[in-house]
């Protein structure tokens, strides 16, 4: 499987990359923390590591470490505009609960 990004998402990290004037693409992992286990983490990679498998949709490569690959993979990553709020979105078919604050996430 991958971690694959919607047109969405890329179009807004493609601004974002375009505003910082450099960029590899966008970073996704996880770190534990909270009380159901994992929480995602994103960065804007200047590079791609000798550890990452590299993941292109839309124009835009989605860099994750190897080591996370277990817990993301076949996640779909979404950028959500609803009013002012912004927000990535996770769809992760590997979550199989959430903490009720929605920060964090088994599998």
């Amino acid at each position: 499987m991958a971690v694959t990004i919607t047109a969405a998402a890329a179009q807004h990290v493609q601004k974002v990359l375009a505003r910082r004037g450099k960029g590899a693409g966008l970073r996704v992992g996880v770190k534990t923390v909270g009380c159901a286990g994992f929480a995602y983490v994103l960065d804007y990679a200047d590079e791609v590591g000798a550890e990452d498998l590299v993941y292109e949709n839309h124009g835009v490569k989605v860099i994750v470490d190897k080591q996370a690959l277990s817990i993301i993979d076949g996640t779909e990553l979404d950028f959500i505009r609803d009013g002012l709020n912004e927000r990535f979105s996770f769809k992760n078919p590997n979550v199989k609960d959430e903490c009720g604050c929605g920060e964090s996430f088994n599998v």
